[in-house]
């Protein structure tokens, strides 16, 4: 059972199995503390309430997304559909089902469009995170997620590719940065969406 306890077992082991003695990758602890850091984080934020308990479930997956997609670019339904069902929960009881559903339909057809024109650049589990997100956020929170997506992905392409790690054709998967866009929303959307009407005068 202490094998199981997060980043505390991987010390206590000094990241080693105990059975086979097999290294265990830095990656597991690294997940488990920013996992934390992010629970924590939603508590100091919004207090004990619906939007807390929400917020958890969404952050897991959005870390679990952006983990299996970075190591296999597959984003797996048995992830995005347990992660849709909490949310029409979560949003029907606070009373945000049409803005949940606005933006879930807004940002999976977004994606669809995308995936679309692109000939395949966009993957089918990066249309149903974008759904989840939207779903999630809402409008026109998922705006700002997708933005950020975007911006970080896009910034992160020319530096692989000034590294000369990746090339033009090569496929970078796109879980990891909506994962980033999406906490980014959830804790700063509106201060994001009001400095924009600031600057543009809207």
């Amino acid at each position: 059972m202490l094998d199981l306890i997060p980043l505390l077992s991987y010390v206590l082991l000094k990241g080693r199995c105990r059975y086979c003695g097999e290294k265990i990758s830095a990656r597991y602890p690294l997940v488990e503390l920013v996992t934390a850091l992010l629970f924590v984080a939603a508590y100091q934020f919004w207090g004990w309430q619906w939007q807390t308990v929400a917020m958890w479930i969404f952050f897991a997956v959005l870390i679990t997304a952006a983990v299996i997609d970075y190591r296999h670019k597959i984003i797996p339904d048995e992830i995005i559909i347990p992660g849709c069902v909490f949310g029409l929960l979560f949003v029907f009881l606070s009373g945000k089902l049409v803005d949940g559903l606005i933006g879930f339909l807004v940002a999976g057809l977004l994606f669809l469009f995308i995936a679309v024109g692109s000939n395949g650049g966009m993957g089918g589990g990066d249309i149903k995170l974008s759904a989840l997100m939207g779903l999630y956020l809402g409008s026109p929170g998922i705006f700002v997620a997708l933005f950020g997506s975007f911006l970080f992905g896009g910034l992160s392409g020319i530096m692989l590719m000034a590294l000369r790690r990746k090339g033009m054709k090569d496929a970078v998967p796109f879980g990891p940065f909506m994962a980033i866009g999406g906490v980014v929303a959830a804790f700063y959307s509106d201060p994001i969406i009001k400095w924009y009407i600031d600057i543009s005068g809207l």
